[in-house]
């Protein structure tokens, strides 16, 4: 399983950003896939998550401002990221497991992840 996000930059304090994550996997559709976080000095921490059936949870700093989807034909997950601040700068990597749903850090497959800087 080979995960690949893309998406991030720089972008100003109440900007936009999406990000993606191709997963190369045969049955992507039975993988629940989730965005994590890591700010420096900080640990990692679970921003939102979309299950096999779609359903969704979210950090509770990010609610209301971000939203996970997902495309299964695509085998891509999204992260559209709104009204973005300077604390949610940060490393952002995709993860993906077919057995373990939720914002845990238990996910078998990691990409590589992709810097988002929100400038003030």
């Amino acid at each position: 399983v080979h995960l690949v996000e893309s998406g991030g930059g720089l972008v100003r304090t109440g900007g936009s950003l999406r990000l993606s994550c191709v997963v190369s996997v045969f049955n992507f559709d039975k993988y629940a896939l989730a965005w994590f976080r890591q700010a420096p000095g900080q640990e990692r921490e679970g921003v939102a998550c979309i299950g096999t059936d779609y359903t969704t949870y979210y950090g509770s700093s990010v609610k209301g401002r971000f939203t996970v989807s997902r495309d299964n034909a695509k085998n891509t997950v999204y992260l559209q990221m709104n009204s973005l601040k300077p604390e949610d700068s940060a490393i952002y990597y995709c993860a993906a497991d077919n057995a373990f749903f939720g914002l845990g850090l238990s996910y078998d497959h990691w990409g590589q992840g992709t810097q988002v800087t929100v400038s003030s």
